[in-house]
């Protein structure tokens, strides 16, 4: 059988099959090195990888606590009415600022001046009276002397006397207290404040038991109150004791708001009150605040976040929030040993510090954390510090994403990217910055 015959009696596909069977142990059996690096005869090593670091410098750092609070007015005053009646008008406009003195609603007073008008005429005759008892003693006072009448005569012309000027200081008072309860029929504000609605209308007949007319809110200063757990109370104990925190001297720390839109209060506040026993229901207890608030910016039940400052922590280490990932073990960071070599380091968190984090533990004065380039990054590799580039101009105003996004994993050269940054969050319980998995050592 002829060469041609032969191709034409072995199939095409296993005549393919054969050839790739004999490459595949040509290349298995001739040393060519698998994978990525520098093989053991001096091949083309792996360039090393570009990171941006950081070197921790342990220092004095200013703590920030962040809790939810809501104001108050610093002066909430009831309006009632202090006498019985008709209401005869309200005079002032609902939900205006209203001054220290100004009317806010009458009451028919028709009813009080006439009781008014009878006290007075009642101490007209108790006047009267006492005018002639006073004249009658008069008289016989000198009789006495002369023996002409008798001593029972002075005794009962004495004791007249004294009973009508005694009925005089009655009559008195019942005129000053138709004279008051005729100036209740004019009901003022007691301070300078935001009213509410009336509670009443026009026409309402107010009694004892129902004489609510209406709120007057004090605006300046303005009260703002917040609850601490007990574990954050117990926590702050705890690392006073360590002295891994201090408080400001006097415990006078300057409170800062932040409103709903994310501005800043223009105003700083302190503290004037804390609540000396938990609350049973919460297992909180209240702190209170005040603030000025001369432009009437804030109002009474707004939610506003509160910011402590004032505490510091002793030679505290912080990193960028963005070098600290979280994986199955815990956080970690990235970091570059003496010989220039990646390697994990694990570590625990404190609260955030702006754009930085606390750590508690895990690193050390002169440590270098990688904060970007660790996309390709794995246990023992290489790598190169470089100074962090500037944005390139034409991509300038574009969003960028940031080296440190993610975290390599050595086994399967794949990548794993870490979530976004977490938004504003209570600073006592802030979790690290991204989430991943810490490769394994090789």
């Amino acid at each position: 059988m002829n060469s041609a015959n032969c191709r034409n009696f072995i199939p095409e596909r296993d005549f393919s099959s054969k050839i790739v069977i004999l490459l595949f142990c040509l290349l298995l059996f001739s040393g060519i090195p698998w994978g990525c690096g520098k093989d053991q005869k001096g091949g083309v090593q792996r360039p090393p990888a570009e990171v941006n670091v950081v070197t921790i410098a342990p220092k004095d750092t200013p703590v920030v606590w962040e809790v939810v609070g809501q104001t108050e007015s610093s002066h909430l005053v009831e309006i009632r009415s202090r006498v019985e009646g008709f209401l005869d008008k309200r005079v002032y406009e609902e939900g205006s600022l209203v001054k220290a003195g100004q009317v806010l609603f009458r009451i028919d007073p028709r009813n009080f001046q006439a009781t008014l008008q009878q006290a007075k005429g009642e101490l007209a005759q108790q006047e009267a009276r006492w005018a002639t008892a006073k004249a009658n003693l008069a008289r016989i006072k000198p009789l006495v002397e002369q023996n002409a009448v008798s001593k029972k005569d002075l005794d009962d012309a004495t004791g007249q006397e004294q009973a009508t000027a005694a009925s005089v200081l009655a009559a008195q008072g019942k005129v000053r207290e138709a004279e008051i309860n005729l100036s209740y029929t004019v009901i003022t504000s007691p301070v300078t404040g935001l009213s509410s609605q009336a509670k009443k209308q026009d026409g309402t007949y107010i009694s004892a038991s129902d004489s609510l007319l209406t709120y007057v809110a004090k605006m300046n200063p303005m009260w703002v109150t917040f609850s601490l757990s007990e574990n954050q109370y117990l926590n702050s104990l705890e690392e006073i004791k360590k002295d891994t925190l201090r408080f400001p001297p006097g415990e006078k720390f300057i409170v800062e708001l932040v409103l709903a839109d994310g501005s800043i209060y223009p105003q700083k506040g302190h503290l004037i009150f804390a609540d000396p026993s938990f609350s049973k229901e919460t297992g909180t207890f209240l702190i209170k605040a005040t603030m000025d608030n001369p432009q009437g910016i804030l109002k009474p039940g707004q939610f506003v976040r509160v910011r402590l400052k004032g505490a510091v922590r002793p030679k505290a280490i912080v990193a960028p929030r963005r070098a600290v990932f979280e994986g199955a073990k815990g956080q970690f960071v990235w970091c570059v040993d003496k010989e220039g070599k990646a390697e994990v380091r694990h570590v625990i968190v404190g609260e955030w510090h702006g754009e930085d984090i606390f750590i508690t533990s895990g690193l050390k004065a002169g440590d270098r954390v990688i904060v970007d380039g660790v996309m390709m990054l794995a246990e023992g590799m290489p790598v190169k510090i470089v100074e962090k580039k500037a944005p390139d101009a034409k991509s300038e105003g574009q969003p960028v994403a940031p080296d440190g996004a993610g975290n390599a994993d050595p086994s399967g050269g794949k990548t794993a990217t870490a979530p976004p940054e977490h938004k504003a969050k209570d600073a006592a319980t802030a979790p690290a910055a991204g989430k991943n998995s810490p490769p394994e050592k090789k």
